[in-house]
């Protein structure tokens, strides 16, 4: 078996400069992840502390040592962020896609930009590992960008992490006997 290439900590996209997620971004991180409106869809992920923040952006980036992780996105050239996300692998066998922008940001192609980012690194470390995206029904923005993105809507299932049918959007089909998304 052939060694995966290093992890992209940092890298460039058209627009932005994605760097992997660090304690120095805390405070631009947690006004994206206390404004209700970015946690419209999932109001309990809401980060209401500072302190839960500060865990997260730990947790994101004790994980870049185990193949990728989360990047702060900014705006290519500048300090201004404009969200955060990429993949991390899963135990059952995937790569989860995740991303959040700031409200300001919305609307200009940024998550899809960050996404194809997060999907070709992916690709480059496990290629054998299908991408995931867990979607809400009525999140039309995110359910437009994984289409933009060419991900394939599986239907409905189990999510396990938050354990409530979500959308599966995946990069590729998947085998029926999936065990870990079931219908």
């Amino acid at each position: 078996m052939s060694e995966n290439p290093p992890a992209p900590t940092a890298i460039a996209t058209e627009r932005l400069d994605l760097r992997a997620v660090h304690l120095d971004d805390l405070d631009a991180l947690h006004e994206i992840n206390r404004d209700p409106a970015v946690w419209r869809h999932q109001p309990a992920g809401r980060h209401a502390e500072l302190a839960q923040t500060r865990d997260w952006i730990e947790r994101a980036a004790a994980r870049w040592p185990e193949g990728l992780s989360y990047w702060t996105a900014r705006l290519r050239g500048t300090q201004t962020v404009v969200g955060v996300g990429g993949v991390q692998a899963q135990g059952r066998g995937h790569w989860n896609l995740y991303y959040r922008l700031a409200p300001a940001h919305w609307g200009r192609g940024y998550a899809t930009e960050l996404s194809r980012a997060a999907i070709a690194a992916a690709h480059r470390q496990q290629p054998e590992l299908p991408v995931f995206a867990w979607i809400h029904g009525h999140n039309a923005g995110s359910r437009a960008v994984a289409g933009r993105l060419g991900l394939i809507d599986h239907g409905l299932r189990l999510d396990p992490f938050l354990r409530e049918l979500l959308h599966l959007y995946a990069d590729r089909p998947l085998p029926e006997e999936r065990a870990d998304v079931p219908i």
